[in-house]
């Protein structure tokens, strides 16, 4: 089967199988992150004996790291998404158009639940 080929039909039970792998590979990695940004993200405490500039950049560092968190727990929701879709079948279609991903684009993003051309059309986002 030529590349051209695999990558307009529905995915292969190898394709799919390498995918979960992938998916299930970066929950870890993902939740490995998780007590550490947890951690991160604690309340400064105002009795810290911090001058009033380091205090400032440790309330910084805290947001980022909340931001960080929340991404972080979005992507997880999303993985786990991607691992409910293989359960029903529906995994690597567009919910637009319906049509097969390619798996390159899976293999980048693997929760991804639009195809390419659905993503770039106007006013679709």
């Amino acid at each position: 089967m030529s590349m051209n080929q695999s990558e307009s039909t529905a995915l292969s039970v190898e394709e799919l199988s390498e995918l979960e792998q992938l998916i299930r590979q970066r929950i870890q990695e993902l939740e490995e992150q998780l007590p550490y940004l947890n951690e991160e993200t604690q309340a400064v405490s105002p009795s810290c004996s911090l001058g009033r500039l380091t205090r400032m950049e440790a309330l910084n560092d805290k947001g980022v790291n909340e931001h960080i968190l929340g991404e972080t727990k979005r992507n997880l929701e999303r993985l786990r998404n991607a691992l409910s879709r293989m359960d029903g079948g529906t995994y690597g279609n567009c919910i637009r158009c319906g049509k097969p991903m390619p798996i390159g684009r899976l293999r980048l993003v693997p929760q991804a639940l639009i195809c390419v051309p659905c993503s770039e059309k106007p006013g679709r986002r």
